[in-house]
């Protein structure tokens, strides 16, 4: 009988390979557009209409994740709503920034441009909006080597998968009355796991979850460094004007508006990292 064993084993291993180049490729997307968004008939790479931007600090900002296309699922809205909700406990006490509005994806329509979004700024009273967006792909493999693991441990099959998750996410900070971006940040991640059938469902969400987490911590030292290039070309650039509002009379207000900036987008990283 023990002389049987290597036979019956490698007539199993086969037969599992073999099961195995069955199981097709498959994978998952998410993505959901600040471009699509703002410009959605766009034939090429939109430009900035010339003219001067004011700002008028203390600045009242809104956030938002920009909306999907709608044909295909994306970050959980209870997500963004959480994120968002302490991203505006933790820096609503500053005072260059007059207040912080959560705005719920539902409000910004797909593709609806800087109509919609001056549409939502006017009805939640902001100036100010970063816009978050994100593109997350899944790729799904069949894993011989789980089923095969599995096999022989527990004397069954349990197909098993492993996957590889890639991530980009940019937050975009935008004049609503100029329609001027003012500055953006991106950041990546890759996730690589593996599960078998039955716990692969779980793992792999909680990865891309965690992709969520490590793009956007990549993102914070593009964010500095975008923000001290526009600290730079702001002081020769004459198509900026600041203008403190009645009753603001805080020194330095570009620099403090910046700053504030800087931290309302620094603190979706962090939140992200402690969700």
């Amino acid at each position: 009988m023990s002389k049987m064993f290597p036979l019956v084993a490698m007539v199993f291993l086969t037969i599992l390979a073999g099961c195995a180049s069955w199981l097709p490729t498959s994978g998952a997307k998410q993505v959901a557009s600040t471009v699509d968004y703002l410009y959605p008939n766009a034939k090429e790479a939109p430009q900035m209409k010339p003219g001067i931007t004011t700002l008028r600090p203390p600045i009242r900002v809104g956030i938002a994740f920009v909306p999907g296309s709608g044909t295909q699922a994306g970050l959980p809205e209870a997500d963004k709503l959480k994120l968002l909700e302490r991203v505006k406990t933790a820096f609503s006490k500053y005072p260059f920034i007059d207040g912080i509005e959560i705005i719920p994806t539902t409000y910004l329509q797909p593709k609806g441009g800087f109509t919609n979004l001056e549409q939502v700024a006017r009805m939640f009273n902001v100036e100010v909006v970063t816009l978050v967006s994100y593109d997350q792909v899944q790729f799904n493999d069949s894993n011989a080597l789980s089923v095969l693991y599995w096999t022989l441990i527990g004397a069954y099959i349990i197909h098993g998968d492993q996957y590889d998750i890639q991530t980009l996410v940019d937050a975009s900070v935008f004049d609503v009355q100029s329609r001027k971006l003012l500055f953006r940040a991106p950041g990546t991640s890759q996730m690589k796991g593996s599960a078998s059938m039955a716990g692969f469902s779980e793992r792999s969400r909680a990865a891309r979850l965690e992709g969520y987490n490590q793009a956007v911590d990549d993102m914070i030292p593009h964010l500095q460094a975008e923000l001290d290039g526009f600290k730079a070309r702001i002081k020769s650039d004459q198509s900026y004007k600041v203008e403190n509002k009645p009753g603001y009379s805080g020194g330095g207000s570009l620099d403090w508006f910046l700053i504030g900036m800087g931290l309302v987008l620094a603190g979706i990283g962090y939140a992200r990292r402690h969700t």
